[in-house]
């Protein structure tokens, strides 16, 4: 009997970036809760912006963001790992050389993000697509900040850059990893999404044959490992695929809610 769902959002429940779930999504979501099954959103996104997009499930959740670096459960954090200040400063020394081919830096804390960019497309992208909680600043290495992510972003696509210099320039490092088609994200080594639901299964008494886990990209390959049922949507990268126990439609024919809706329909069973 399934215990616990732990979906990914941007690519495996929606579009990379909206700013809401489907009416459809949240009420399937609050059947499960109501039926005890204990809802963990493990996503890239910080928890601000992830915690406004759920708000229509209205029922306490968890929550395994940036990536595993913040775990909440009932809106307290019971787990975070900061990336070492060496390697802030370092990643953000490197980022920077990419700031003339349009890319963007976002620096994750557990009170919201800041970025040093003033492009206000980026900035709107973040407060108004994400919902996050954005701070501009000047320079972010000059801010007291412990930070748990730091993301470059680039419109369209930083994806073959991303996978041909900056993964591995600093996967050895740092995890380092595709966070969506436009994201490349950092954080400390040991934060990985399967590490945080390890850690999430293990607080709450949960064993990894009761979680069934959705995603679609490399950041979701450890929390397909980590979980006894897992599904890959059909739009998932191939490494994903592989990573999962099954294969789902694409987000685009709402396939995680037809996994769902035969979940609940089958007395909680796969």
């Amino acid at each position: 009997m399934i215990k616990m769902i732990a979906t990914d959002l941007d690519g495996t429940l929606v579009k990379e970036s909206s700013p809401e779930i489907t009416q459809e999504q949240a009420e399937l979501f609050r059947a499960l809760a109501d039926r005890g099954v204990v809802v963990t959103v493990a996503s890239g996104r910080q928890y601000g912006s992830v915690r406004k997009v759920f708000a229509p499930v209205d029922r306490p959740l968890c929550y395994i963001a940036e990536n595993g670096a913040h775990i909440l459960k009932g809106g307290q954090t019971i787990h975070q790992v900061a990336i070492p200040r060496n390697y802030v400063e370092a990643i953000m020394e490197d980022l920077r050389r990419y700031y003339p081919m349009d890319a963007h830096v976002c620096a994750s804390t557990t009170k919201g993000c800041f970025v040093e960019s003033k492009n206000e497309d980026f900035i709107r992208l973040l407060r108004e697509g994400y919902r996050n909680d954005v701070t501009v600043v000047d320079d972010i290495l000059a801010e007291p900040l412990e930070i748990v992510k730091i993301a470059v972003y680039k419109k369209g696509s930083i994806r073959e850059v991303g996978e041909r210099e900056m993964i591995p320039k600093w996967k050895d490092l740092v995890k380092a990893t595709m966070g969506g088609e436009d994201w490349v994200d950092f954080m400390d080594a040991s934060v990985d999404k399967g590490n945080g639901l390890m850690f999430l299964t293990k607080h709450l008494g949960i064993s990894p044959e009761e979680v069934v886990a959705f995603g679609d990209n490399g950041n979701d390959i450890g929390l397909m490992q980590a979980a006894g049922e897992s599904f890959a949507v059909g739009n998932a990268v191939e490494s994903v695929k592989r990573a999962a126990k099954y294969v789902c439609p694409p987000y685009w024919e709402n396939g995680v809610a037809g996994v769902l809706r035969r979940l609940l329909e089958n007395d909680l069973k796969i």
